[in-house]
């Protein structure tokens, strides 16, 4: 697995469970430009987050990915035992 696809994974599983206020914030950063700009690119705003909140839902999802590439929790409440040793 290449440096992209780690860090891929590991967006993904810091993105589940946490999509609804990923765009929340992605809405408050919009408002913020668009206060800041007096509106002038609203549009263009509007457009970015869009799709940064498509993408959030996209990859925030479970069951998404094949499970090959499904990336566990990030913290696990029981994490399985090494392979190497025996319970």
């Amino acid at each position: 697995m290449g440096l992209i696809d780690d860090l891929k994974g590991k967006a993904q599983g810091l993105i589940r469970g946490n999509e609804q206020t990923i765009k929340d914030g992605i809405t408050k950063a919009g408002d913020f430009v668009d206060q800041k700009t007096g509106g002038k690119y609203a549009g263009h705003v509007d457009k970015i987050q869009d799709g940064a909140s498509k993408l959030v839902d996209k990859n925030g999802t479970p069951g998404q990915a094949p499970a090959a590439e499904q990336v566990p929790p990030v913290n696990p409440v029981n994490p399985a035992p090494p392979a190497d040793r025996t319970p």
